[in-house]
């Protein structure tokens, strides 16, 4: 599973894209065939409190799968979307089981 992390406008830090390689790989439990996921990663607005969005596609054999997020911290938000991700996962695993 390949990861990909741009960061716009700033860089990302050794320690978070660490904490982003662990959360994705975690996404291999509810798919098995996941190619790529890529993370995005920007600041909205600089003056505000919520301002850091996180959006995360995943790309596996039987679809893409998308989620974004903005919060407090990159953290939190990576979080967030790979929560969704993996329920997205996971129903499409359940379809595909029930057929």
């Amino acid at each position: 599973m390949e990861v990909r992390i741009q960061a716009i406008h700033f860089d990302a830090s050794e320690k978070l894209q660490n904490f982003i390689q662990k959360k994705t790989a975690k996404l291999e439990k509810y798919c098995d065939n996941i190619n790529k996921v890529e993370v995005s990663l920007k600041v909205v607005k600089p003056e505000s409190a919520n301002n850091k969005e996180a959006s995360v596609k995943v790309a596996a054999m039987n679809g893409e799968f998308f989620a974004e997020k903005v919060s407090d911290t990159f953290e939190e938000s990576v979080d967030v979307c790979v929560d969704a991700l993996s329920k997205q996962l996971m129903k499409t695993k359940e379809k595909l089981r029930g057929k």
